[in-house]
């Protein structure tokens, strides 16, 4: 039997060279699954993204997914990408063991923790405060070139990871610190700043209310002494605070410190992030 990716509708351009385009998964002309493929120029130069790929349930256990996502990448070499990424939920087990089969690598997690109805207490001589304007220009500047670091390493040219951190972080503070739905904290320890946070309303799922941490920074003196604990301590609150039941962050794969932590306040797995070169 041959399976094939067909076409179901046109190829969507965008700017600056994005490709979209959904395909029916077929064997012998049959359709068994669909897969939506991408290539987004902001993921990196030729990066392609496999938004999703589904077999039918009476179609499964058959070798099907493996094909159609070899044909997807190959559907992708031919756009260009050098480099494919996806998103698997943690308990899509069959997907994950076939990302590994086919080589792809894990760059990071999004975990999300369920809160619980009452804030969590901080500890004695630490406190949160607002960001003074001083402290956010300052925060700003140094986040928009953290950020920018985080694209250039993916390989995007430094002026176009610059350009990209500005715009992301016009995007989501159009008001800076006085943002809608935004909350930027110092942390206080015996009247010091140490750290600060950033948290913002973002839904974890489809239709469910949360928030998420965008940043998290304790002063590299300060390291070590339970300041991040601390500073996430504040996030629950605040998004407690908000209404929000749910808490996500990103943690890139490596940062085994950041990953011990999180998953000692009670964080869970809910994606992982994967990639691999197309060579």
């Amino acid at each position: 039997m041959t399976t094939t990716l067909r076409p179901n509708g046109p190829l969507q351009r965008g700017a600056d060279g994005a490709l979209a385009r959904g395909y029916d998964v077929c064997v012998n002309g049959r359709p068994v699954g669909t897969v939506e493929l991408a290539r987004d120029p902001d993921a990196g130069p030729s990066t392609g993204v496999v938004r999703a790929l589904g077999i039918d349930e009476g179609d499964r256990g058959r070798g099907r997914g493996a094909v159609a996502a070899l044909a997807a990448e190959e559907v992708l070499r031919g756009w260009g990408c050098r480099r494919v990424v996806t998103v698997v939920p943690a308990d899509a087990t069959a997907a994950l063991r076939l990302a590994a089969a086919l080589w792809y690598t894990e760059t990071g997690r999004t975990l999300h923790k369920e809160l619980p109805p009452e804030p969590p207490t901080l500890p004695d001589g630490v406190a949160s405060r607002p960001l003074t304007d001083a402290e956010f220009r300052s925060w700003r500047s140094a986040a928009v070139e953290r950020y920018a670091r985080t694209w250039t390493e993916r390989g995007l040219p430094s002026d176009r990871a610059r350009a990209r951190s500005e715009a992301d972080h016009r995007e989501k503070l159009p008001d800076g610190p006085a943002t809608r739905g935004t909350w930027l904290r110092a942390l206080v320890v015996d009247g010091a700043a140490v750290g600060h946070v950033w948290v913002a309303e973002r839904a974890p799922r489809p239709g469910e209310r949360g928030a998420y941490v965008y940043d998290v920074q304790v002063e590299e003196e300060h390291r070590g002494r339970g300041c991040g604990r601390a500073l996430m301590l504040v996030a629950e609150r605040i998004a407690r605070e908000a209404g929000a039941p749910v808490l996500g962050l990103r943690v890139a794969a490596g940062n085994a410190p950041a990953a011990g932590l999180y998953a000692s306040l009670g964080y869970r797995t809910a994606f992982h992030h994967l990639a691999k070169p197309l060579l």
